[in-house]
């Protein structure tokens, strides 16, 4: 095991794997920007480097300031979190270069899994069931329209380079094509600098279902279930939870198996999700994270498993602490991420906390780096917490969840927080009845 590890981001990641090290004891490195000198993980850990101003490309992105922080301090590892060089196979390359350990998969497995075109390609040769589509990028408008006939309308045009919702336009109609085509290619080059497209069957009422694997990079891989992250805005998650509600065992089994298999095949090391769309009980593979997910916390609830753990674990060359008949589902959780955002328009609020108390009780979590007098710098994203509630069933795990969000205190901002009360009275939250359009709909309905 390593002696040191350095955590290359911010905020409640950041803390949450000075935690994982303190149980293991294992000594922490937070590094910094200028703007959080003052933050929680900053405090939390056992040594903390300045790597910069407060512009995330002169500090949480810049190779040499990590590297050097790790050299000034002897870290032998790197866990990058998620976001920021989590899925940067050029840093993984540098962090390797230099002698270090990356905490994660290996920069080629991030490469192929980062081009969404040789992501599909990897996946659908290693027996992953995807979305129909077109066989690579789609170089001219012409083949977009012939494309279009083959598969059958709505389509949806996506950027090669794309996420966060980037990149994405959707054609109901053949003459819909022409305006989504170029628009899309427009919104891939101004935002990645690169215009290619490609071209899926656009499914018209899916959920939005993930599988968290975990491979040991000897060939040998589990399934941890699936999360349901159905209840998006703008294509991010805001509403997560483990089991996913529609899921039968049998489904979670097959396509279980399937992503274990095919992380195996390929030595895949660390954490890792595969996401797809599900529709009439078909899954289609969509995309896969090469790291930690923000919702990670549900499914560690509904398994008894720290993740994080067991990433130190493998990336040190020791094996998984458990095999796929060790995971067992006890109950059900629910994940809800909030924002320092003024609603009805999402936009972000920084500012400080002028008090802060942290729900309790049993199956309570709060993974939230917030604390009385914090300020909240303008320069990164706007995500302070996630409330994290556990029962022996759905119905109990969302009564947890309102008697929490009834406990949970942020003043001095605003925040997403009476987003959740408003949706936990909805009669299709309660039932899990929802796709991954509903909120949309929901929230022009009710906020505007």
């Amino acid at each position: 095991m390593f002696d040191k590890i350095l955590i290359a981001n911010r905020g409640e990641i950041a803390l949450r794997v000075v935690r994982a090290c303190r149980e293991m004891g294992v000594k922490s490195v937070a590094v910094h920007s200028t703007a959080d000198a003052d933050a929680m993980h900053v405090r939390m850990a056992d040594e903390a480097i300045c790597i910069g101003p407060p512009s995330s490309a002169q500090s949480y992105l810049s190779f040499p300031a990590i590297i050097s922080a790790c050299e000034i301090t002897g870290a032998q590892a790197i866990h990058p979190g998620y976001g920021f060089l989590s899925e940067n196979a050029a840093f993984v390359q540098a962090v390797e270069d230099h002698d270090l350990t990356f905490i994660g998969p290996t920069a080629e497995h991030i490469r192929v899994m980062g081009d969404k075109i040789t992501a599909k390609d990897t996946m659908k040769a290693l027996g992953v069931p995807c979305v129909p589509g077109s066989d690579g990028g789609v170089p001219t408008l012409a083949d977009a329209k012939r494309i279009g006939e083959e598969i059958g309308y709505p389509v949806i045009i996506k950027a090669t380079a794309g996420g966060g919702g980037r990149g994405m336009k959707v054609a109901q109609t053949a003459a819909d094509m022409e305006q989504a085509f170029h628009s899309a290619r427009a919104e891939g080059k101004a935002a990645f600098g690169n215009d290619e497209v490609y071209i899926e069957k656009y499914l018209t009422t899916p959920r939005h279902i993930e599988i968290q694997v975990f491979g040991d990079g000897k060939g040998n891989a589990v399934h941890l279930g699936e999360r349901d992250c159905s209840l998006q805005r703008r294509h991010q998650k805001v509403f997560e939870e483990a089991p996913g509600p529609c899921i039968t065992p049998e489904l979670r089994a097959r396509i279980g198996k399937v992503c274990a298999d095919a992380v195996a095949k390929i030595n895949y090391i660390g954490a890792g999700t595969i996401e797809f769309l599900f529709e009439n009980d078909e899954f289609y593979f969509i995309e896969m994270n090469t790291r930690l997910q923000v919702e990670h916390p549900v499914t560690e609830a509904i398994f008894g498993v720290d993740l994080v753990r067991e990433q130190l674990r493998v990336a040190s060359g020791l094996p998984m602490s458990f095999t796929q008949d060790d995971l067992q589902i006890n109950g059900h959780a629910i994940e809800v991420r909030i924002n320092a955002e003024k609603l009805p328009n999402f936009s972000p609020c920084p500012g400080t906390i002028t008090q802060y108390h942290a729900p309790g009780g049993l199956g309570v979590r709060m993974d939230s780096a917030l604390y009385d007098g914090y300020r909240i710098p303008p320069y990164y994203d706007s995500l302070i917490g996630k409330l994290i509630v556990h029962g022996r069933d759905r119905p109990e795990a969302l009564a947890r969840l309102e008697r929490a969000l009834g406990e949970l205190i942020v003043d001095g901002v605003d925040t997403t927080i009476p987003l959740f009360h408003a949706l936990l009275a909805e009669k299709a939250v309660q039932t899990g009845d929802y796709n991954i359009h509903w909120l949309e709909h929901w929230l022009e309905d009710h906020l505007h």
